[in-house]
């Protein structure tokens, strides 16, 4: 289980999926359909046709070039080594009874979004503006570490999404408090339909992008500082020389989906993708 008083870096650690410690449970658990992200259909419970049986992909380092673009965008938030070796104790969903297999992979889409949360929360607890709510965020990141020890039965019965509302409630005060510092108009684009959108050079410092989407959305150059950025859909967004200093609520899988440059700045929250540097 989590420590809710750690640090908020040894917390991040904990929230990246670590493929060494799981069994593979996002090539197996989670369906996905042929498409421009997946080269074919696959059904929940099914594993990939590129797993391997010692838990690797036979075709990591090839997966864009074979047509797995989804795979390399996708990340768990430290869930495939939280179910593998805590909830279910190191057992593997291979070797075990059916029963065990099917809980395994109905759990993992849980944890998934548990931890997702608690990656808010952490960054929330870091935010000094948000000192106000600070106490209820600590209370809400214990509850929902608590969640994540659950047993299989406990969290297979879940609901997650009431869950997440509740924390949903305490991540919108925060992202008032961390955007009212920006000086001048903030603009409150939440859930917009900016697909495709020109938002070449656009002032979007302290914007609320909650939830928008910024599918294939030229944001070359654009000034994002200190921007909300919680479930903005960037897939195949132009990020090229853009600002995201101290943009917030941004996860790596979201940044994984876009497409940027060197120039491109970062919070120090994520990493730059190393896919970035090929399409240079």
């Amino acid at each position: 289980m989590l420590n809710g008083m750690r640090d908020h870096q040894a917390g991040r650690a904990e929230l990246r999926g670590d493929c060494e410690r799981c069994f593979g449970l996002c090539c197996v658990a989670l369906p996905f359909s042929a498409s421009a992200d997946f080269a074919v259909d696959k059904a929940a419970g099914t594993p990939c046709r590129n797993l391997r049986e010692d838990h690797r992909c036979g075709i990591h380092a090839r997966l864009r070039q074979k047509g797995f673009t989804g795979c390399t965008v996708y990340d768990c938030f430290g869930a495939g080594q939280q179910v593998s070796q805590i909830t279910f104790g190191g057992q593997d969903w291979r070797t075990g009874p059916p029963e065990r297999a099917r809980r395994m992979f109905e759990v993992f889409p849980v944890v998934r979004q548990l931890h997702e949360l608690l990656w808010y929360l952490t960054e929330a607890l870091a935010l000094p503006a948000a000192r106000p709510v600070h106490a209820e965020l600590r209370e809400a990141l214990e509850k929902t570490e608590e969640l994540t020890a659950g047993t299989p039965e406990e969290l297979a019965g879940l609901d997650v999404a009431a869950h997440r509302q509740e924390v949903n409630v305490l991540l919108l005060r925060t992202s008032e408090l961390a955007r009212a510092g920006t000086k001048g108009r903030r603009k409150d684009r939440r859930g917009a339909d900016l697909m495709g959108a020109r938002l070449k050079g656009a002032d979007l410092r302290g914007a609320s992008l909650r939830g928008a989407y910024l599918i294939a959305a030229d944001l070359t150059g654009a000034d994002l500082r200190g921007a909300d950025l919680i479930g903005a859909d960037l897939r195949d967004a132009d990020l090229t020389d853009a600002d995201l200093t101290g943009a917030f609520f941004l996860t790596q899988p979201q940044l994984n989906a876009a497409r940027g440059s060197a120039g491109t700045r970062l919070p120090g929250s994520v990493t730059r993708p190393g896919h970035w540097t090929a399409q240079a």
